[in-house]
């Protein structure tokens, strides 16, 4: 399965969408931020989205992009606690 990134609202509502990434099948959806690897800073832009610099990046190394409403149906999304383990 190909590595998948989606935009999902960071507290869990209908607020200012994220970056997060999936990086393989059984892993939860996390932040790109917790991807360093993969995450390159920012553009400095007031009220830009975060992570649209390292979704342009990955999207042409062949990173899948999924509709939210999929990556909330079928993945995990990672607690704030289950990120900093």
């Amino acid at each position: 399965m190909p590595r998948q990134l989606c935009w999902l609202s960071k507290s869990g509502t209908d607020g200012e969408k994220v970056l997060y990434l999936q990086a393989a099948p059984n892993e939860p959806w996390k932040p790109y931020t917790h991807f360093p690897q993969y995450a390159v800073p920012d553009y400095r832009i007031p009220g830009g989205s975060k992570g649209w610099a390292t979704y342009q990046k990955l999207i042409e190394q062949g990173w899948i992009l999924v509709p939210s409403a999929r990556a909330t149906e079928f993945g995990k999304i990672a607690t704030e606690a289950e990120i900093l383990k």
